[in-house]
């Protein structure tokens, strides 16, 4: 039987189905178990870990293309700076020193 066949297809559709069903079950089975008062969360450390490696990964990202496009875009000065407003980039005034 070649892989086009239409009972593979169907079998495998059954197949990837059924998986998903169990893995929606897994996850309502946990998701009620954290809203039980008194169960404890079970984050696990690696997922959690990648998941902030991913987001400082995609924040950097952003960062280096608006530090890129304001170069390109803007005859003033940029610096990336952890802002309390959410901003990736910061424009700056370039100190100049004193004529004497």
């Amino acid at each position: 039987m070649s892989a086009n066949a239409p009972g593979f297809q169907s079998k495998a559709r059954v197949a990837i189905i059924a998986e998903l069903e169990k893995e929606r079950r897994r996850l309502i089975q946990t998701n009620q178990s954290m809203n039980t008062p008194g169960a404890s969360i079970s984050l696990s450390r690696p997922m959690k870990e990648f998941r902030d490696n991913a987001e400082q990964q995609h924040f950097a990202a952003q960062q280096k293309a608006a530090l890129q496009h304001a170069h390109t875009h803007s005859t003033g000065f940029f610096i990336t700076q952890d802002s309390s407003f959410g901003n990736l980039i910061l424009p700056v005034i370039p100190r100049l020193e004193p004529h004497s």
